[in-house]
C-alpha cells in the first residue's frame, strides 16, 4: 500500500506536475497535492496548509525556482524542497543546493524523485525528533531549577576572611537543636554536628563554595538528643567589585520527612513496579502460548518477553534430556556469555549439577528462590552472578503429567525481588508454559502422522504440496522460477520382492538420508509413493541451474553404494521435471505435469525429461554450451579484442578497452552476449575474468617492452567478480608481475553494480585505487546513483552509456542530460568518455559539450590484438 503524502507543487505546466505525481506514485507514495505558479499563491498555500514536501519547477514565466526557494526558506519550515528542471547547469545546481534546496534533478530523470523524497523525509523526521527532545530537556531543566531555587528554610551568611557567621535565621535552632548564639560563638559547630560518616564530604563541598562557585549537598546531622536529621544545603559565593569571594550565602533545608517519605514511597513503588513487570511477563507469555505452535519458538520468545517486557536481567529455559537426565539450557535472553558458560559447565558436571537450584526445582517439583545472591550458600557461583548484575533469582519447575520436564529460571538485578505475590504469579506462569509444552508435543505427534512419511521421516505428498504452494507464492514475489523433480527408483520392486520388505524399507531410508545430505534441507524433500521421491528447488534464477543440479544429483546417485544385507547395490533412477510458472500455476498441476514428464522419461529411456520438449532441448543445448565453455578455457580459445578510446581534443588514441571474445573452432568468433551470461550463471566468469585480467596486463607489458606506444588498457569487471571477497587479492597478484602493470591498467565497473552496496563498493574501490590502478564507472546514467554517492566513489573516469549518446541527436532532454553529466563530472575532476559513438554528428556534439574522449565504431570496432598493435600502437599516442 502506497504511503500518503501531501505535496505542494510549484509548476506552471499541469502536464509536468502530473508527471512528477506519477513518479511519486510509482515510487511508493500516494500523493495529494495543490499546484501553484505565482509567488503570491505559494505564500498563501504555505501559510494555509501543512505540507509534507514542496516540489518546484526551476524555470517558470516570471517566477523562478530560486525565488520560490527564497519564499519557502522565509517560512522557517523544515520539510523537503526539491527542484526539477528540464535543463540546469552545474553552477546553477550548486547555487540551488547552497541556497537550501534538499535536492534537484532533471525532468528526464524523474525515477530519482521518489527515492530522493523518501530520503529527505526521513532526515526531516530525525531533525524534528532531535529538536523536540532538546526542547523537552531544556523545559525539564528549567522547571527543576525554578523549584530548587525557591525552596527556603534556614538562611545563613558567613564572612570568608575571618570565617565568622554574620547571620543565621531562627529556624536554625529548631532544626539543629542548638542555639543561634552557639553558632555565632563557634562557626565550626555546624560541622561538628554533622554525622561522622558524612563530615568529610560535607566539609569538602562547603569548601568548593569558598574557592569557586555555588554548590549543593546533603548530609546527616546529629542533634543533641542523638536524633538524626537529613539536611540539604545550597551555598552561593558573594563577590565584591573586584570579583573576589568575600561572603558565603546559604540555604539549609530539613529534608528528613521527605527522605523518609521517599524511602517509603520507593519501597511501595518498587513493589508496584515488580508486580507490573511480572504481570507484563504473564500477559506477554500467555498471549504467546495462544498463538505459538512450535516449542523452540515458545522457549525463545518466552525468554525474550521476560527480559524485554519484564525487565529481568536474564531468563533461561532448560529441559531434562530424556536419555541422560541432564539439564540442558535450550533458550536464553539477556544472557551474559561468561555467566552462561559457567551455568552450562555446572549443569554438565555430574558432581555439581545435583546441587544446583535447577536440579533442586526438578527434584522437589517446587520453586527455588534466592533473593540475595551475593551471600546465599545455595548459589554455587555467586561471584559470577554479581559480576553479571544478578542479585535475585528464582527457578520454577515445568511439570507435565506430574513429571518435571524442565525449568524456567528468571534473574533480577534487584535484591529481594521475588516476594510472595510475585512467586505465586510466576508459579502460575510456569504451569501455563508446561501446559503449552504438553499441548505442542501432542499436536506435533498428530501433525507428524498426518503430514510425514513414518518410514523415512520425510514429508508426505500432502505436506509437500503445501510447501510447494508456499514456495510458489514466494517465487511470485521475488520474480524467480521454481522447479519440481519427481525421482523414481528403478528395480525397486525387484529388490523388495527378492530381499524382502525389511530390506526394501532399509533402502528407502538410506535413499532418503542420501537425498537429504545432498539437497541440504529435508523440507525440500518428500516421499510421495512407494518408490518415488519429490524435490522442490524454490529459487531458480536461470533454467540452466535446474539441469545442472539434477545432472549432478543423478550421476552421484548412480555412483553411491547402498549396502543391504552385506551386499552393495547401485541404484539407478529416472526423473521428471516441471517448472513454475511455465508448466503450472498451482502445486497440484505442477506435480501432475512432473509425473507426466517422469512417465515419458521411463518410456523413452532418458535419465530425466522436462515437461515440455522445448525446455528439454534448450537445457540440453545450454549444458552442451557450458561444457564447451569449460573446454574453451582449458584449450585457450578465449581471446581479447581491443577497442581504442580517442581524445576529442587531439583526435589521437589515448587508451583501449579489452573485450573478451570466444574463438570457437566449430563456428568462429562467438558474440559475448551469447556466452557471458552462461559464464556468470555457472561461475566460470571468475576463471575467465582472471584470465582476461592477466592477459590484458601481459599484452600491455609486451607492447611496452617491444617499444610500442604505451597505452592504458581497460578491463571490465563482472558483478560476481567484485562481490567475491578474493577479488582485490586477485588484482594485487595480477599487477605484481611488473612495476608498470598497475599504471597501465584500468578497471571498468558498471554504475548499477556500485549502487547495490555503496559502502562495500567504496571500500573495495579505494583498496584497488591504492594499488595505483585507475577506475572507471561504466554505463553511467543507468544506475540512478545519487550525486552525493558519486562524489564519494574513488574513481577517475565516467563512461556515459551509449543509449544516451544515441538519443542525444534526436531528443533535447537526452542532450541536456549528457551535458549535465559532463559538467558535473568535470566539477568532480573526473574524465568523461562517451561510449557507442557511431556518427560524426555525435562526435561534433560531444566536442561542443567538452567531452574528453569517445569510443565507438566511428573510430574503430574492437579488433584482435595483432591488428591493434599494427594499426594503432605504431602511431604516436597522447600521454
Amino acid at each position: 500500500m502506497n504511503k500518503p503524502i501531501k505535496v505542494l507543487i510549484v509548476e506552471d505546466s499541469e502536464d509536468d506536475a502530473i508527471l512528477a505525481l506519477r513518479a511519486l506514485h510509482r515510487g511508493g507514495f500516494d500523493p495529494t497535492h495543490q499546484r501553484v505558479q505565482t509567488a503570491a499563491d505559494l505564500q498563501a498555500a504555505l501559510a494555509q496548509e501543512r505540507w509534507d514536501a514542496v516540489i518546484s519547477d526551476f524555470g517558470m514565466p516570471g517566477f523562478t525556482g530560486l525565488e520560490a526557494l527564497e519564499i519557502f526558506r522565509s517560512t522557517g519550515l523544515d520539510i523537503p524542497f526539491i527542484l526539477i528542471s528540464g535543463t540546469i547547469g552545474e553552477a546553477t545546481a550548486v547555487a540551488a543546493m547552497k541556497a537550501g534546496a534538499s535536492d534537484y534533478m532533471m525532468k528526464s530523470s524523474l525515477a530519482r524523485l521518489a527515492p530522493a523524497l523518501e530520503r529527505e523525509l526521513k532526515e526531516a523526521q530525525i531533525r524534528a525528533a532531535n529538536q523536540q527532545a532538546q526542547a523537552a530537556l531544556i523545559d525539564s531543566e528549567e522547571r527543576f531549577r525554578q523549584i530548587a531555587e525557591n525552596i527556603r528554610d534556614v538562611f545563613f551568611l558567613a564572612d570568608v576572611e575571618d570565617e565568622r557567621v554574620l547571620y543565621v535565621s531562627p529556624a536554625y535552632e529548631e532544626i539543629w537543636g542548638r542555639s543561634s548564639e552557639s553558632l555565632y560563638a563557634n562557626p565550626q559547630s555546624w560541622t561538628e554536628a554533622v554525622h561522622p560518616d558524612d563530615r568529610a564530604s560535607a566539609y569538602e563541598k562547603y569548601g568548593q563554595v569558598v574557592s569557586t562557585s555555588k554548590t549543593e549537598f546533603e548530609f546527616r546531622m546529629v542533634r543533641p538528643d542523638d536524633s538524626i536529621r537529613w539536611i540539604k544545603v545550597r551555598g552561593f559565593p558573594v563577590r565584591d567589585d573586584a570579583d573576589k569571594i568575600v561572603r558565603i550565602a546559604g540555604i539549609a533545608t530539613d529534608v528528613t520527612d521527605h527522605k523518609t517519605a521517599a524511602e517509603k514511597f520507593k519501597t511501595a513503588q518498587d513493589r508496584i513496579t515488580h508486580l507490573n513487570r511480572v504481570y507484563a511477563v504473564l500477559s506477554g507469555i500467555n498471549t504467546l502460548i495462544v498463538r505459538v505452535r512450535d516449542r523452540d519458538e515458545l522457549f525463545k520468545e518466552a525468554c525474550r518477553i521476560a527480559v524485554e517486557e519484564g525487565g529481568f536481567r536474564m531468563a533461561m529455559i532448560a529441559t531434562v534430556h530424556h536419555n541422560t537426565t541432564k539439564i540442558v539450557p535450550v533458550a536464553t535472553a539477556g544472557k551474559d556469555d561468561e555467566l552462561m558458560t559457567a551455568i552450562n559447565n555446572i549443569l554438565s558436571s555430574s558432581e555439581h549439577a545435583p546441587k544446583t537450584m535447577s536440579a533442586r526445582a526438578i527434584r522437589d517439583k517446587k520453586a527455588v528462590v534466592s533473593n540475595a545472591a551475593q551471600n546465599d550458600p545455595q548459589v554455587l557461583f555467586s561471584a559470577q552472578y554479581i559480576k553479571a548484575g544478578v542479585h535475585s533469582m528464582a527457578v520454577f519447575p515445568l511439570i507435565v503429567s506430574d513429571e518435571a520436564v524442565g525449568v524456567l529460571a528468571l534473574y533480577a538485578s534487584e535484591t529481594e525481588f521475588f516476594k510472595e505475590e510475585e512467586l505465586k504469579l510466576l508459579s502460575e506462569l510456569a504451569g501455563d508454559v508446561a501446559f503449552a509444552i504438553d499441548h505442542i508435543e501432542k499436536q506435533e505427534r498428530l501433525n507428524y502422522l498426518v503430514y510425514y512419511d513414518v518410514l523415512t521421516g520425510l514429508a508426505n505428498r500432502s505436506l509437500f504440496l503445501e510447501r510447494v504452494a508456499q514456495a510458489m507464492r514466494s517465487a511470485v514475489r521475488s520474480g524467480d522460477k521454481l522447479a519440481l523433480f519427481l525421482i523414481d527408483l528403478e528395480r525397486f520392486k525387484n529388490i523388495n520382492d527378492s530381499l524382502g520388505r525389511p530390506a526394501g524399507d532399509t533402502l528407502l531410508r538410506l535413499v532418503a538420508e542420501w537425498l537429504t545430505s545432498k539437497v541440504g534441507d529435508a523440507n525440500l524433500l518428500a516421499r510421495v509413493s512407494a518408490d518415488q521421491f519429490a524435490v522442490v528447488l524454490p529459487e531458480v534464477k536461470q533454467d540452466g541451474e535446474v539441469a545442472r543440479a539434477l545432472d549432478q544429483l543423478m550421476a552421484a546417485f548412480l555412483e553411491h553404494p547402498f549396502r543391504l544385507n552385506d551386499t552393495v547395490f547401485r541404484i539407478a533412477a529416472k526423473a521428471g521435471i516441471a517448472l513454475f510458472p511455465d508448466d503450472g500455476a498451482d502445486a497440484d498441476t505442477l506435480f501432475k505435469n512432473a509425473e507426466a514428464a517422469l512417465k515419458k522419461a521411463k518410456v523413452s529411456g532418458e535419465r530425466y525429461l522436462f515437461y515440455t520438449q522445448k525446455m528439454t532441448e534448450m537445457v540440453a543445448g545450454r549444458l552442451t554450451l557450458e561444457n564447451q565453455l569449460r573446454q574453451a578455457l582449458d584449450k585457450g580459445e578465449f581471446v581479447l579484442h581491443y577497442q581504442p578510446k580517442v581524445s576529442l581534443a587531439s583526435g589521437k588514441m589515448t587508451s583501449a578497452e579489452a573485450l573478451i571474445r570466444w574463438n570457437d573452432p566449430r563456428t568462429g568468433l562467438v558474440p559475448p552476449g551469447q556466452f557471458i551470461p552462461i559464464l556468470e550463471e555457472t561461475g566460470l566468469i571468475h576463471e575467465v575474468g582472471r584470465w582476461a585480467l592477466r592477459q590484458a596486463i601481459e599484452d600491455a607489458l609486451r607492447w611496452r617492452s617491444a617499444g610500442l606506444a604505451a597505452v592504458r588498457v581497460a578491463v571490465n569487471v563482472s558483478p560476481l567478480q567484485l562481490r567475491h571477497r578474493g577479488f582485490i587479492d586477485e588484482v594485487r597478484q595480477a599487477i605484481s608481475i611488473d612495476a608498470h602493470a598497475a599504471a597501465g591498467l584500468e578497471l571498468e565497473i558498471t554504475e548499477s553494480l556500485l549502487m547495490e552496496n555503496v559502502q562495500h563498493s567504496i571500500t573495495s574501490l579505494q583498496a584497488i585505487r591504492d594499488m595505483g590502478v585507475t577506475l572507471a564507472i561504466d554505463d553511467f546514467g543507468t544506475g540512478f546513483s545519487s550525486l552525493s554517492y558519486l562524489s564519494k566513489f574513488p574513481v577517475d573516469t565516467l563512461k556515459i552509456d551509449r543509449s544516451f549518446v544515441i538519443e542525444m541527436t534526436d531528443a533535447p532532454e537526452s542532450l541536456a542530460l549528457v551535458s549535465t553529466i559532463i559538467s558535473l563530472a568535470h566539477a568532480l575532476k573526473l574524465k568523461v568518455v562517451a561510449e557507442g559513438v557511431e556518427t560524426e554528428e555525435q562526435s561534433r556534439l560531444l566536442r561542443v559539450l567538452n567531452c574528453d574522449e569517445i569510443q565507438g565504431f566511428l573510430f574503430s570496432k574492437p579488433v584482435p590484438s595483432d591488428i591493434f598493435e599494427a594499426k594503432y600502437l605504431a602511431l604516436p599516442s597522447s600521454p
